[in-house]
Order: C-alpha cells, then sequence, then structure tokens
C-alpha cells in the first residue's frame, strides 16, 4: 500500500460571491477530484480532497451513494464505520482499509490544518 497525491489535481469552484454573502456549492466531481489516494483493490481506493474552504473529505472513491465521506480529523475507526457500506468488493477488508486510512489521515490532517488558516474564500 502507498499513498499517492495527485499533483495534476484541480480544485474546482465551490464559491459563488453574492456581495455580502458567500454560498457554497459542490464543485463538479470526477474520478481525478482528489488530492490523496490509497489503492486498495482493482478500481476502488481511499481518498481524501477538499471540502468545500474548509476541511478534507476522506471516502471511497467509488461510492454506491454518492457523497458518504467524513472530515480528515475523524479517527480511522470513525471513518471506516460510516464508510463501510461503500468497499464494493469483499476482496477490500477492514484491516486493509484502517491501515490506508492510517496512511492517509497524517497527510489530510496536515492539508486541512492549512485550510482552516486560511480565511472563507481564499485558496
Amino acid at each position: 500500500m502507498k499513498l499517492e497525491i495527485n499533483e495534476n489535481f484541480v480544485k474546482g469552484s465551490d464559491e459563488i460571491d453574492l456581495g455580502n454573502t458567500k454560498m457554497l456549492i459542490t464543485p463538479p466531481i470526477n474520478e481525478d477530484y482528489w488530492i490523496l489516494r490509497v489503492k486498495l483493490y482493482k478500481d476502488q481506493a481511499i481518498v481524501s480532497f477538499p471540502k468545500f474552504s474548509v476541511c478534507m473529505g476522506v471516502g471511497f472513491a467509488r461510492e454506491k451513494d454518492w457523497n458518504c465521506n467524513l472530515p480528515a480529523n475523524c479517527s480511522a475507526e470513525r471513518i471506516y464505520g460510516h464508510i463501510k457500506h461503500n468497499k464494493k468488493y469483499k476482496e477490500i477488508t477492514k484491516k486493509m482499509c484502517i491501515k490506508a486510512l492510517n496512511l492517509l489521515l497524517p497527510t489530510a490532517r496536515k492539508l486541512q490544518e492549512k485550510r482552516q488558516k486560511k480565511p472563507l474564500g481564499e485558496n
């Protein structure tokens, strides 16, 4: 298992400035919308990606139910418990997922800390 960093990641626009109000929206998301990834089996991986302007989301790359993730500051066990129904393959075990999460989370948390220090609207 290895942690991959997507050097070609392009953050989608997730804010609309309405003058004195900012509206947050989900940007266009595709297979390349991840900054960190640990491949597990075939086309399935655990990924981390920016979630609006304040956190890094962590979840499976391929999901039955879209948008099932938690912030990187959650524990590996908690994230796994929340996303496990999206494993996709029986070959993917809890042990594999926890190992992948523990590999990915320290870097995702560092990125999340950097994001949280910036004012809303600043990338």
